[in-house]
């Protein structure tokens, strides 16, 4: 069954309103281990603040982060959208985040991970290694599985397949193909199905 990510304790951060801006302003943030941001509400104005680079970096290793951010005192749940990196130094120099409500659904996209294996002499085509889900802010996977078990040649499994969460939508077709057992011969990739364990998020 998939395990739905929960919030962790390295995802609640305490935020700092920005008074400056520019350029200049971000790099002395960035200077003193903090790490620029903009929240994007519900039609309220942008907010600019800091965030701890550290904990950030930290928190960057899952796609679809939600934070509970700490501003003057208040919490508030966000979700990280985007974040940029300096392409030399890969330090993280912006990040932007959407405030979210409690109930509230989003339109994500998550990688799919294979777990089992074909019959041996074939290997396993994988045609969508992500896939974009309308979920609940609160549930987002860190992945969604596809599973075999020693299946042959021809064998496939559809969008209708997937394992989802509960209340989790994929925005496909239930008969749009994700993966097939192919020969051999076929040129898929052995690391498009590398294992659920060493797969990034």
């Amino acid at each position: 069954m998939q395990i739905e990510r929960k919030l962790m304790s390295e995802n609640s951060l305490i935020g700092e309103f920005r008074t400056t801006f520019g350029k200049g302003s971000a790099r002395k943030a960035r200077a003193a281990g903090r790490t620029p941001a903009v929240i994007y509400g519900h039609g309220s104005e942008p907010r600019h603040i800091t965030l701890p680079a550290r904990q950030v970096a930290l928190v960057l290793r899952h796609k679809n982060a939600i934070i509970e951010l700490t501003l003057d005192g208040k919490v508030e749940t966000v979700l990280v959208k985007s974040a940029s990196k300096d392409v030399v130094t890969q330090v993280i120099e912006h990040v932007d985040l959407v405030e979210i409500t409690k109930g509230e659904r989003v339109h994500v996209e998550v990688p799919v991970h294979v777990i089992g294996e074909s019959m041996s002499g074939t290997i396993i085509d994988l045609e969508h290694k992500t896939v974009k889900l309308e979920v609940d802010a609160r549930t987002i996977p860190e992945f969604v599985e596809v599973v075999f078990n020693k299946e042959g040649l021809g064998f496939h499994v559809t969008a209708g397949d997937v394992k989802l969460p509960a209340g989790a939508k994929l925005d496909l077709d239930d008969h749009v193909l994700i993966a097939s057992v192919v020969g051999t011969g076929a040129g898929a990739s052995d690391a498009e199905v590398a294992p659920a364990a060493d797969a990034k998020a």
